[in-house]
């Protein structure tokens, strides 16, 4: 009999069973498919040199001037400046206490513990709660506690009562007395928000529609078993300054005021802390805010209306934006002067998330897609609604590549190219049958163009924070094509290093994507290298199961495998060959398990055997593998794992078989 080439249709499906979809792949993980063929995913290497506080959930990529390129990182607690892999803290302050001031009083304020390291800070109405951050300026040393062990550290806020707080230092304290000198000066950040969501049903599940008990309880929340406290998400915008000739960083806190970080003209770190933008009827709150670069105007996108006095109430459908090229002038009142304005969507109860694409910005709420575009005249920005009937699960879950916008749904997946189309999904019962709702708010979409892929992490049912992702391929076949992975670190039986993100940035200013770990609280490169980290990937593919001859009538006695592999890219050490190890799955029936013995009592215990009696590797070299299999049907898999530097891609290998009768 000729031999048998094994060739598979491209992408993973898990929607149909295994023996229905013949000729496909069923499972894998950390593989991608490149012109029909799966091989190993790209690795990744650490990038930043200092880890950042609490949870990234935004990466925003600009330049700040030529040559200046930074990155702005938005966590749970702290809001960063990426220059050259160190993390600068812009994070605005909320007080500055400093000396006798009342009713504060700074002076000596820290009151060590003999044998511990736990201060305790005295300071009338700090106005902090637990997991809040602030430092010291001019302390003294306190005993054996030397002044570098205050001075300029952040310090995690765990709160005593209205008037104390306590912190942790990294030396042990040698007396008990209160100290610290009368030159102390406290700073106060903004308050830290939520790394993980609180119990409910979760940002985007359904019933959609409530906001709580008030319109500021945040975004997407659901009138069922609200969630009280959601994710803290930072949005970031960068614009022209044309008096410094700089391009400064504006960003919001969801449902929070606007902020400046204006670029230091010496371009050195570290720098002062972000403010408050100050102006003319600058929104006191603003749910997210958006530069529209084809008008040159700063929007906001859920806001307080114009006119707005204390307390401050946001208008969930209001978007207001301010005079064009001037992002300090909010009042519409002065149309002489002022383009500013406001306009409040027609469709849904909240914006959910607003992303500007091609000259239109697209409004989500919980059901709705609006197109918003500026118009030039007096209205400024006129709205059209483009479907409603589409659902968004997270803030962060829609992405814009190549000017059409993708976007993960409650139950699909969506696209828009000028009209709203529902993706084919080859995954979507793996995907949505297995999902964590009350954490909902944390999946987002993650571009990788360089092979035209949309990644999606999302949290598995089984989880609290990121653990699983699925890829789509545009590019490949009509409809393109999914294939999907885990996130986790393994120990057993081979070591790897997880791929938790929380963040990603595929920003063409920057040679690699960019995603925040969700392990170890650093930034990673991605497509860097071939390696998990530091350590080897396991990255593996199987097919479904195929017949070995046409109606699967028939036993076939299969001899010999053929390999074709391209370990391309390889970077083993010297005198270590990369290898990958192939793997056949014999089955009798579909409805049987792999692996099993047929009626005459032959044991397959193991899927490959050959006289060393192992699991087959195979070698860049490796001509044939000399194999004894004896079924109907046959699954096949390969699979890296345990040694650095190791790539691969699969080609078309063979099987040499014969048939062996139909008994069994």
């Amino acid at each position: 009999m000729p031999l048998t080439k094994l060739v598979f249709k491209p992408g993973v499906n898990r929607d149909q069973t295994n023996y229905a979809n013949e000729g496909g792949w069923w499972e894998c993980n950390k593989i991608r498919f490149l012109s029909g063929y799966p091989q190993k995913l790209g690795g990744w290497a650490k990038y930043s040199v200092t880890a950042y506080l609490g949870v990234c959930r935004t990466l925003f990529n600009w330049l700040a001037a030529p040559n200046y390129n930074y990155l702005a990182l938005g966590t749970s607690s702290k809001v960063y400046v990426d220059n050259g892999g160190t993390l600068n803290d812009i994070t605005p302050l909320r007080a500055t206490y400093t000396g006798a001031s009342v009713p504060q009083d700074t002076d000596n304020c820290l009151t060590p513990s003999a044998g511990s390291n736990i201060v305790t800070v005295n300071i009338n109405t700090h106005g902090a709660v637990t997991g809040d951050y602030m430092t010291f300026a001019g302390v003294a040393a306190i005993g054996s506690i030397p002044a570098t062990s205050f001075n300029g550290v952040q310090f995690y806020v765990t709160v005593v009562n209205a008037n104390q707080f306590t912190i942790t230092v990294d030396t042990l304290a040698s007396t008990s007395s209160p100290a610290g000198g009368t030159g102390i000066t406290a700073y106060f950040y903004i308050p830290s928000g939520n790394a993980v969501a609180a119990g409910g049903t979760g940002w985007g599940a359904p019933p959609w529609g409530g906001s709580g008990t008030s319109p500021t309880t945040g975004w997407g929340i659901a009138a069922v078993s609200p969630i009280s406290n959601p994710l803290r998400f930072v949005y970031f915008a960068s614009r022209y300054n044309g008096s410094t000739n700089y391009t400064d960083l504006l960003f919001n806190i969801n449902n929070g005021p606007i902020y400046i970080w204006a670029v230091d003209p010496s371009f050195t770190f570290p720098t002062t802390n972000a403010v408050a933008l100050s102006g003319t009827q600058v929104p006191q709150q603003v749910g997210q805010i958006l530069y529209d670069t084809y008008s040159g105007i700063l929007m906001a996108f859920g806001a307080t209306p114009y006119g707005a006095s204390s307390p401050y109430t946001i208008e969930p459908l209001l978007v207001r934006w301010a005079s064009q090229d001037d992002y300090t002038n909010w009042d519409p009142a002065t149309p002489a002067s002022s383009t500013a304005g406001f306009l409040t969507i027609q469709t849904g109860s909240t914006i959910l998330r607003a992303i500007s694409n091609l000259g239109e910005i697209l409004v989500f709420t919980e059901r709705s897609i609006t197109s918003v575009t500026f118009t030039g005249s007096d209205s400024v920005f006129s709205q059209k609604l483009i479907s409603s009937e589409i659902s968004l699960i997270g803030p962060n879950a829609v992405a814009v590549v190549n000017n059409a916008l993708y976007w993960m749904g409650t139950d699909k997946f969506f696209s828009y190219n000028g009209r709203v189309d529902t993706l084919p999904c080859t995954l979507r019962q793996h995907i949505f049958e297995n999902i964590n709702w009350t954490q909902s708010q944390q999946f987002f979409a993650a571009p990788n163009e360089r092979f035209f892929e949309i990644w999606w992490f999302y949290c598995s049912s089984e989880s609290t924070t990121i653990d699983k992702y699925v890829i789509y391929n545009y590019a490949e076949g009509p409809a393109g094509i999914w294939y999907y992975g885990d996130c986790l670190a393994t120990t057993s039986p081979v070591a790897t290093e997880g791929m938790s993100r929380t963040a990603w940035s595929d920003s063409p200013l920057r040679q690699y994507p960019q995603g925040a770990s969700g392990d170890d609280n650093y930034l990673y490169n991605h497509e860097q290298g071939v390696d998990a980290g530091t350590l080897p990937m396991t990255s593996y593919i199987t097919s479904n199961n195929f017949d070995l001859e046409p109606d699967g009538n028939k036993f076939m006695l299969v001899r010999r495998l053929i390999p074709d592999v391209s370990f391309a890219r390889s970077t083993t050490a010297s005198g270590v060959s990369p290898t990958v190890d192939f793997t056949l799955y014999p089955r009798n029936f579909p409805g049987s398990a792999y692996m099993t013995s047929n009626s005459e009592g032959q044991d397959f215990s193991r899927s490959v055997t050959q006289s060393s009696g192992s699991t087959v590797s195979v070698e860049q070299y490796t001509e044939q593998v000399f194999v004894r299999a004896r079924a109907r049907q046959m699954g096949v898999s390969i699979e890296s794992s345990g040694v650095l530097g190791v790539n691969w891609q699969l080609g078309a290998p063979r099987l040499d078989m014969r048939e062996d009768g139909t008994r069994g």
